[in-house]
């Protein structure tokens, strides 16, 4: 993940997601969050873009310190429930092991569909390709790993049969596969179109065109259970600031590519443009989340990764109860 990172450059621009994007206040007849400040962990991924163009709204909804936790937070929901933020996005398989290790931890919404894209040598041409193959992954037990395990479980292979190599600080993963030390690599963006530009590999899956992971959520927003418990007023306007940041990138892609160059997340605006354009940002309306979480939980369990069931997951680690609110609120 090292190649992907993007220090978080607050303030660093002066042209904020309010004056750019045309942003209004919340009404003020509206009860306050119960605290001033939320805490969300910045993503090394550019598919995250909502996370980058939230800040400004976050602050339009009550919260006057905004603080994005920096590089050294890279396990996402698991610090999460550790408490080391508040909100955050993440792809959903890696959600799974957290909730099934019942951390105090939920899920609250879906985001945008596939930015996951798997490619593989000339030599490995389907997944069924993979067994007894080498996969290079960003982290054992997270997304990436996750993801392709359920490909595989879905095939009928057990993800035991793939030699897995995650990427080091030394040699990051898509640099692996670069090398030829790895069979296959799965990536998200801007991974999958450096190895474009480079003309390294072939795409096997890519899960925001190929069925059936191209109907369901790749990224979905969790927090942290005791923060939802204790703030529902501020988890709502949280959730809300998200959704409304998402429904930019599927609105003006073009704004927030823009924005997000402006603001360093990421230096190539054709690069922004293409994933903006690439994901289905408008997923979130109309997409029912839950069957993401039962999708991904039954490839798991039948090979034996996690050990709740699907239903079990659902009930004790998801709250749908914001995104039906935010729902008809944000009615477009």
């Amino acid at each position: 993940m090292d190649t992907v990172r993007r220090r978080f450059l607050a303030g660093s621009s002066a042209l904020s997601a309010a004056s750019l994007l045309g942003l209004p206040r919340i009404a003020a007849s509206e009860p306050p969050p119960e605290i001033k400040k939320i805490r969300v962990l910045h993503s090394p991924g550019i598919c995250l873009i909502p996370l980058y163009l939230a800040e400004e709204l976050l602050r339009l909804e009550g919260f006057s310190e905004v603080e994005y936790l920096g590089d050294e937070h890279t396990n996402g929901f698991d610090d999460l429930a550790a408490g080391k933020a508040d909100v955050h996005i993440n792809d959903a398989p890696g959600a799974l092991p957290v909730l099934d290790a019942a951390k105090p931890f939920v899920v609250l919404a879906g985001i945008h569909g596939g930015c996951y894209e798997l490619f593989g040598t000339r030599q490995i041409q389907g997944i069924r390709d993979l067994k007894g193959k080498t996969v290079a992954v960003y982290t054992l037990g997270k997304g990436s790993h996750i993801i392709v395990a359920t490909m595989l479980a879905y095939v009928g292979i057990n993800p035991n049969d793939v030699r897995w190599i995650p990427g080091t600080p030394e040699a990051d993963a898509m640099r692996l596969f670069v090398e030829g030390k790895a069979d296959a690599f799965i990536g998200f963006p801007p991974d999958p179109q450096a190895l474009r530009a480079k003309k390294v590999g072939h795409v096997i899956l890519d899960t925001s065109q190929d069925p059936p992971w191209s109907q369901y959520f790749c990224c979905m927003v969790g927090a942290n259970r005791s923060f939802t418990e204790k703030n529902p007023i501020a988890t709502k306007r949280a959730l809300r600031a998200l959704l409304k940041a998402t429904d930019i990138c599927a609105q003006d892609p073009a704004r927030a590519a823009r924005y997000i160059v402006e603001k360093g997340y990421e230096p190539s605006y054709g690069v922004a443009y293409e994933v903006l354009t690439q994901l289905s940002y408008r997923r979130w309306r109309e997409t029912n989340p839950e069957d993401t979480i039962r999708f991904y939980a039954l490839r798991l369990h039948e090979v034996g990764m996690i050990k709740t069931s699907p239903q079990k997951l659902i009930t004790q680690g998801t709250d749908w109860r914001f995104l039906n609110e935010l729902k008809k609120e944000l009615k477009g």
